[in-house]
């Protein structure tokens, strides 16, 4: 079984974990191929209702590995289907999603190990962190989405000093910007993020996932379209069970008992 990518599913929490410590955590082919296909898994798992990315070894991901991107044909378009084919399947995996995807960063999250940070919803990181679109030192442009998910994070003028100087970012630095939610010691990251995951996992996820599309829907359309599209998915979250017993929940002051439907 492929090994660089570990996978597991507990209390309604999907957990990957790259796997090449030895290398930072840097992908390969296969690595991105089972990375994607896991997510895909894990948003199709009717028990699974939060997805946790962390990396081993105390990196998040240095970014593609270097001898892996000389194995490729020295064209243009091998190298761009290299990308839009391969690379950018696990993009399209988070796009896809329906379930709330939380990054667990120590250490390098560096080039299009940044990128992978970048398109998860929320960063949890810790002390350690450090990020960079390192893309330029190499005389390249971020191939991983750093253009398009960095500017919604901190703006177009910081997310290009970012990308044109290659700068690195500590994990404070990345909380003061809005790239990450919260900063922690490194001993203190996988308990404050399994906790955040959890308490997500707890609320009805049917609103859950609602709110997560509405949110990225809302972010590329006018107020009235935005308007309109929360009140169709108002009107099926207030059909569900969940909600009838989130009110019972409320109402009896209990924790509530979310099924999904």
């Amino acid at each position: 079984m492929n090994q660089e990518v570990l996978y597991e599913v507990n209390n309604g929490i999907a957990l990957l974990t790259l796997n090449r410590p030895d290398r930072r955590n840097s992908f390969t082919l296969s690595m991105i191929h089972r990375w994607a296909d896991l997510l895909i898994e894990a948003n199709t798992d009717e028990t699974v209702r939060v997805i946790v990315v962390t990396g081993a070894g105390g990196a998040f991901c240095a970014g593609i590995d270097l001898d892996e991107l000389e194995t490729i044909e020295l064209t243009p378009q091998a190298r761009r289907n290299f990308l839009t084919d391969e690379v950018h399947r696990v993009a399209r995996a988070v796009e896809a999603s329906d379930k709330p995807i939380i990054a667990a960063v120590a250490g390098a999250a560096v080039g299009a190990g940044m990128d992978m940070a970048l398109m998860c919803d929320m960063r949890i990181v810790a002390q350690s962190a450090k990020f960079a679109e390192s893309y330029v030192n190499l005389g390249l442009v971020p191939g991983d989405g750093g253009a398009y998910y960095l500017p919604r994070l901190v703006g177009t003028a910081k997310a290009l000093e970012l990308l044109l100087t290659g700068d690195t970012v500590t994990g404070q630095e990345a909380v003061d910007l809005g790239i990450a939610n919260h900063v922690v010691a490194d001993e203190l990251l996988m308990d404050t993020v399994m906790n955040l995951a959890a308490k997500i996992a707890a609320k009805p996820p049917v609103a859950v996932q609602l709110i997560r599309r509405t949110v990225y829907q809302s972010q590329n359309v006018d107020l009235t379209t935005a308007l309109n599209l929360v009140a169709s998915q108002m009107g099926v979250a207030m059909l569900t069970q969940d909600h009838k017993e989130a009110l019972a929940a409320f109402r009896e002051k209990r924790p509530g008992n979310f099924q999904g439907k």
